[in-house]
């Protein structure tokens, strides 16, 4: 009898949806009802509740009701470790005596072994190069196959690719295995940044996001506590090269068992209209106690999600590239475009060449390893002020008042580099870059990880991430043509000067910040979607209220094509639903 209720109550549904369609095609959009359209797009009022009450949701509450979202999100972030650990461990071998030797050329002049600009140029070029193709292929992969799948198998090309590096007999193999390692890496570059947005609450969303910073930076602390080892302990044997290479092969098998057991994204099965799948995916993300509380939770966030997305789909929106660029969504991505490209460009580039710099600047390599061990302590350091900050200070005034800092510190580092270079002046120049580190990875690096997966729209998501992320590594190329010739000795030489050349570009990415990056610190998604839409500027993006589910004027956008296809879909929805119940029923 039950069954029979449900069934005729599913109908009733169906044929009320079917009326609301007709209604929304016959009338003028002035003589529309907003209830129509909330309850068509499946925006009901515990679909507003529910979003309200993620934005009120304190930090201790979300992380007793979403632990296994952290867990996961920690986990596919984790991969990131990895390209901190090569990136620095890359950089830290030009001032390795084994390396230099090994595969450098002997200059008469500074009677030293150094591999020349144009190698430490080509080098770094490698691991861009391949990152930006990882990046392309990641958006196509991580669509067709989602995030999970797409990962574990750029785990396994890693772990590969190691081989050539690890058994290198010349530069060139090196160049070509730093080549195809960074193809994965930049798959981790886009999905991690990309899944630990979607799956975290609004209040765990700036801590998992900015994570992704934090394995840059454990990454680096290996490599840096690794290459001293390799520069007391072997300094005239192989091992003192390979051993730092070999280790890259501990990371891929156990993240990729972490991967493959995290649950995929709700927000990409949603997107592809595996919506019980998705309600599954949210179970296990889930730790709510009371079964149907969690039932509540998990039907509310699969509406908001499906929400979201038909009111993109409701304006043509169907997630290419060239969407990215149209007049809709040009503004989000420059904004993320220029986040991420003001990150490398405002002298993060002398973090990485760390130990070359400090050796330049007047330091024992002995000294200069340990500096940077302190320095990629001082970067954990950083992300927990980090953490910190973000409960009281917003993202774009995070971002805004590094950038200041990162600027005026860069000022100083260039203008010591015009005075008489004694002992005491390399000192103060290493002593200004660990503040640098300090600031940066308190400021200007971990908010940007938050901030660019935050400004896109859902269906272009992934896109976006990957093209501002493909232009921080055209930038990164930028970085490594120029940065060689301004520390080698036998180049430009310029040293601590090379702070003048930074400052420059920190200046302009601190007026453009200032300018156009607006505040998403206590925004859902739908919020930044629609303020976006009501083309509000960056400065009022803080203090602007909207309703992103009583908008009257989204029914001028829709055409009877897309009703077609979403009702077809709601159609599909409530008939799964009845089918569902009437399996729980033949059970009981």
């Amino acid at each position: 009898m039950s069954m029979i209720e449900d069934n005729n109550s599913s109908a009733s549904q169906l044929d009320g949806a079917k009326a609301d369609k007709e209604h929304i095609e016959n009338s003028a959009p002035n003589d529309v009802d907003d209830e129509i359209i909330t309850r068509f797009l499946g925006a009901s009022d515990e679909v507003k509740e529910g979003e309200k009450n993620e934005k009120e949701m304190p930090f201790k509450e979300a992380i007793r009701a979403y632990p296994k979202c952290a867990l996961w999100s920690v986990i596919l972030s984790s991969g990131l470790i990895m390209e901190g650990y090569d990136t620095c461990l890359l950089n830290s071998m030009y001032a390795l005596p084994i390396f230099c030797e090994r595969f450098g050329t002997y200059d008469t002049g500074s009677k030293v072994w150094e591999i020349s600009a144009k190698w430490q140029i080509g080098l770094s070029m490698c691991v861009n190069c391949g990152e930006i193709v990882g990046l392309q292929m990641s958006g196509w992969f991580a669509d067709r196959f989602g995030y999970r799948y797409t990962l574990i198998v750029s785990l396994f090309f890693l772990a590969a690719f190691t081989f050539i590096i690890f058994f290198a007999r010349n530069i060139a193999m090196i160049a070509v295995g730093q080549i195809l390692c960074g193809i994965p890496w930049g798959f981790f570059q886009t999905l991690a940044v990309s899944y630990a947005s979607e799956v975290c609450p609004l209040a765990l969303r700036y801590y998992l996001t900015s994570y992704v910073n934090v394995c840059w930076v454990f990454g680096q602390l290996f490599a840096s506590g690794i290459m001293k080892n390799s520069q007391e302990r072997m300094e005239h044997s192989d091992m003192g090269w390979r051993l730092p290479f070999g280790l890259m092969w501990i990371w891929p098998v156990p993240i990729a068992i972490g991967i493959f057991l995290a649950p995929e994204s709700p927000w990409w099965l949603v997107k592809k209209n595996r919506l019980s799948q998705a309600a599954n995916s949210l179970r296990r993300l889930l730790s709510i106690k009371d079964l149907d509380q969690k039932e509540v939770v998990v039907d509310t966030m699969v509406k908001r999600m499906k929400f979201t997305g038909d009111k993109e789909q409701s304006k043509g929106d169907i997630g290419t590239y060239w969407e990215c660029f149209n007049k809709k969504n040009w503004r989000r991505t420059r904004i993320a475009s220029m986040v991420w490209i003001g990150q490398n460009l405002t002298g993060s580039t002398l973090m990485g060449y760390s130990t070359y710099f400090y050796e330049k600047a007047g330091l024992s390599t002995s000294y200069s390893f340990d500096f940077s061990i302190i320095q990629y302590c001082l970067g954990i350091v950083g992300a927990v002020i980090s953490w910190i900050l973000s409960n009281s200070v917003g993202r774009a005034t995070i971002y805004i008042s590094g950038m200041a800092i990162q600027t005026v510190l860069l000022w100083i580092t260039g203008i010591l580099g015009f005075v008489h270079q004694t002992t005491a002046i390399g000192w103060a120049v290493g002593s200004l870059l660990l503040i640098f580190t300090l600031i940066y990875d308190s400021t200007v690096g971990p908010v940007t990880y938050c901030i660019v997966p935050e400004i896109p729209s859902g269906k272009v998501r992934t896109k976006t991430v990957v093209i501002s992320r493909n232009l921080y590594n055209i930038a990164g190329i930028f970085n490594a043509v120029i940065t060689p010739y301004q520390l080698n000795s036998t180049q430009w030489n310029w040293g601590a000067k090379s702070g003048i050349f930074w400052a420059c570009f920190a200046t302009f990415f601190l007026a453009w910040s200032i300018w156009d990056l607006p505040e998403t610190k206590g925004r859902t998604f739908a919020d930044i979607d629609q303020l976006f839409e009501e083309h509000v500027s960056a400065r009022k993006f803080k203090s602007t209220v909207v309703d992103p589910f009583n908008n009257a004027k989204m029914i001028q956008q829709f055409d009877k094509t897309k009703l077609d296809e979403l009702g077809n879909i709601k159609a599909e929805d409530e008939a799964l639903d009845s089918s569902d119940i009437e399996k729980s029923g033949a059970s009981n």
